[in-house]
């Protein structure tokens, strides 16, 4: 256990003061009327009005017998005046052992200052409930209409481990997350709308599938089993397809074994979706409308500005080929080469493949480093080599090649879509594939799911499927660097000194 700070004895005694009093200084409930915003917005000069409000304390000053305080709730900032003829002696007393940080609850009247801010005159006042330790508080002086802030929270690491902090002194990380909501609704809207079902699937499964990733590993007690987490919803999905599902989609946490990164989280959230007798060109279209239908929910029009890059989601987006977009960026036909003339092209080009990566992962690498950070407006990036896409279908038209786009923002990679394979005997010889892959020492390849082949053998429609980082897309709307910016409580290394490990 740490050891406590002058600060936090000061405050140990003042709450010993308050129970010597007879106060509870964490009662059971408040019943408020009012929140600061409505407050605000529905004062009426003239007008005689009593409120209920309650909130933390962020600002004092205190004047002799009375103080002016600035308490904050989910809607916003209101003053109150405090004064011992109003509020008595005893409630006073309560009111001196209160620090910055505290909950109170107040009742009274509103009325304006001479300054012109509406206050709230306290007739009476409880303690809801005591801080022990002090808010890093912020101080903002405003000159010439500029605002500088002075003692900011601003260390991210320690406002990411103590997000709870972050949000009371960090409005505006507060509305990152009501955006967030916001995006989630529309799209989730958006679906509702076309009568697609929202489902639930596994976490815990005994096979992993549906992406090119490393699991996480856990061992079920009662039945003695390893089981993972999955990596990805895809293939039970596509399961309630061949169950007679005409849509399904699921917003879902998925978890992945790799590097943490601004743009990777152990834990992240994906929509994925899945469409009966439907294609990638559908899914196309679909997507653009869809992400264009959050945008207008958040911004109000079709437009926002991510680091820097003002972006419009208008549809329709701009579609390319990856052969073709490979070889105006890098002046080399790269698809249909083999692994040696491909190894040669990637050295030319200063992209560092690792050891034993197969021909779709070399492409894929040199897509990343020369193509993707170029893709700044909305980008769909269609028609991917087989090696890389073990669940979509070959291309109707093009040899080596697979139905299946990518959605690029930002010079990022925030969605993936197939053509989906429904064929059980293609879909077998492609994980044996895989299962090589990782024999020769990928640990990303796809493993062999002989339940989900005995589903396709039952019969699956021609479907579209999505998978949609939801994490990636938030940060794009809200203007956010950092995939730590938008997950409310971020993976990390645990704090030197502590046994506990986050998350």
């Amino acid at each position: 256990m740490e050891e406590l700070t002058d600060i936090q004895k000061v405050r140990l005694e003042k709450l010993g003061q308050i129970k010597e009093l007879g106060v509870n200084p964490y009662p059971f409930s408040y019943d408020r009327t009012h929140f600061a915003a409505d407050v605000i917005e529905k004062y009426e000069p003239d007008v005689q009005q009593n409120v209920k409000i309650a909130g933390r304390i962020m600002a004092v000053r205190k004047h002799g017998k009375a103080a002016f305080c600035h308490i904050m709730d989910s809607s916003g900032r209101i003053q109150i005046y405090v004064r011992k003829d109003q509020v008595g002696e005893d409630k006073y007393k309560i009111f001196n052992l209160v620090d910055i940080g505290d909950i109170i609850g107040v009742e009274g009247e509103i009325f304006k200052t001479r300054t012109e801010e509406i206050t709230v005159l306290v007739k009476d006042l409880e303690l809801l409930s005591k801080t022990l330790r002090p808010l890093p508080i912020v101080k903002e002086k405003i000159e010439e209409g500029e605002k500088t802030l002075y003692d900011e929270f601003a260390d991210k690491e320690m406002r990411y481990r103590q997000r709870y902090v972050d949000l009371i002194v960090n409005p505006e990380v507060k509305d990152v997350f009501l955006k967030r909501t916001k995006i989630y609704s529309a799209m989730r809207r958006f679906l509702e709308d076309k009568n697609y079902l929202e489902v639930e699937t596994p976490i815990l499964q005994p096979l992993y599938g549906g992406a090119a990733a490393r699991p996480f590993i856990t061992h079920h007690n009662a039945l003695d089993i390893d089981l993972y987490l999955r990596i990805a919803d895809e293939l039970y999905l596509k399961r309630l397809i061949v169950g007679g599902f005409d849509g399904v989609f699921e917003f879902g946490k998925d978890f992945r074994n790799e590097g943490i990164s601004r743009f990777h989280n152990p834990e992240f959230t994906m929509l994925e979706l899945y469409i009966a007798y439907e294609d990638y060109n559908f899914m196309m279209e679909l997507v653009e409308q869809m992400i264009f239908a959050a945008v207008q929910k958040v911004t109000g029009g079709s437009e926002v500005v991510y680091q820097g890059n003002k972006i419009d989601f208008t549809p329709p987006w701009s579609r390319r080929k990856m052969g073709e977009i490979l070889k105006e960026f890098t002046g080399e036909e790269i698809i249909g080469k083999d692994k040696n003339e491909l190894l040669a092209i990637a050295k030319k080009l200063n992209v560092p493949i690792e050891a034993g990566s197969d021909v779709g992962k070399i492409i894929d690498e040199i897509f990343s480093e020369i193509v993707e950070p170029k893709l700044i407006q909305p980008t769909f990036i269609t028609d991917y080599p087989l090696e890389l896409s073990p669940l979509a279908k070959k291309h109707r038209s093009t040899a080596g090649v697979v139905e299946r786009f990518e959605g690029f923002i930002a010079g990022k990679e925030f969605c993936n879509a197939f053509s989906e394979l429904n064929d059980p005997i293609d879909q077998r010889e492609r994980f044996e594939q895989q299962v090589k892959y990782g024999q020769a020492g990928d640990e990303e390849a796809h493993v062999m799911d002989e339940d989900y082949i005995r589903a396709l053998e039952y019969g699956m429609p021609p479907t579209a499927g999505l998978g949609v980082g939801m994490d990636r897309l938030t940060m794009i709307l809200t203007d956010s660097p950092s995939i730590r910016d938008v997950i409310f409580f971020p993976h990390m290394r645990p704090e030197q000194g502590s046994d506990e490990v986050d998350g």
